[in-house]
């Protein structure tokens, strides 16, 4: 099974390499071939996971070495349902390497099934971590269209307008869905949480800083559809709220403990 997961990260490398060639050399081909690479990639994780799903005969959540493929897995998923909708040239290269990176990371975990400890042994888990590593599949990706509106904000007069409407547009879509799938995990953490230690919300590092999260994201919408920010403040919300999510899947596994310190 450990194959299966370093083909994986091996096609998205090769997805990766493929989608620099492209933006170097504008060839179509290599653009056709990072693609069909990613769904490949994407491919071989659903597999992986399924595997690692019916060998466990639990969902593959509960560590963060399954945590970080899902993470990638989600990632690469989300830039192909846009890639079918939009063509951002870039955004493959982006998607590619953070998938890369999320499984390179993961290989420097341990890989072995183990139980999962009883406050874990619900199907709520299954709901719950699904719905947020969408959610944080989507934010990744508007993190990375944050960073390419800045780029090419700093070289305007080089980018056409219309790349910049649609990475602002993506981006506002992406946040939207992640936003969606947050407060999804959030409300199945929270019952979750009540059936384990009955209580619906402890202010669990983990919890606290989720809803550190969500308030970042909600601003954003907020701003979005109700003062119309667009552009570069838009961006820098996305690029902000993407560090605190980070900071509530590694900080506070690592640094606070709490009822997640299982994560680490």
């Amino acid at each position: 099974m450990i194959n299966l997961f370093n083909a994986g990260l091996a096609v998205y490398l090769g997805a990766l390499v493929s989608a620099v060639v492209f933006l170097m050399s504008s060839r179509r081909l290599f653009d056709i071939i990072a693609n069909v690479l990613m769904s490949a990639g994407a491919l071989m994780q659903t597999i992986y996971i399924g595997i690692r799903w019916s060998e466990a005969g639990r969902a593959p959540f509960s560590n963060m070495f399954e945590s970080l493929v899902l993470f990638a897995w989600s990632v690469a998923v989300i830039y192909l349902v846009l890639r079918l909708q939009r063509n951002i040239p870039w955004l493959g290269a982006a998607a590619a390497a953070f998938s890369s990176l999320a499984l390179a990371h993961a290989s420097t975990y341990e890989t072995a099934i183990k139980p999962l400890m009883p406050a874990l042994q619900s199907n709520w888990l299954t709901f719950h971590v699904l719905t947020c590593f969408l959610g944080y599949g989507g934010f990744a990706v508007a993190f990375l269209i944050g960073i390419g509106f800045l780029a090419s904000d700093r070289k305007a007069s080089t980018v056409k307008p219309a790349m910049r409407e649609t990475l602002d547009s993506v981006m506002s879509r992406t946040i939207s869905f992640g936003f969606l799938f947050l407060t999804l995990g959030i409300l199945t953490g929270a019952v979750w949480a009540n059936s384990a230690w009955g209580t619906y919300w402890s202010w669990d590092p983990k919890e606290t800083w989720s809803l550190i999260t969500w308030f970042i994201y909600a601003i954003f919408l907020h701003c979005r559809f109700m003062r119309n920010w667009s552009g570069r403040r838009a961006a820098w919300i996305a690029i902000l709220g993407f560090l605190s999510v980070l900071f509530t899947y590694f900080g506070v596994n690592f640094l606070l403990s709490g009822l997640h310190s299982y994560a680490t």
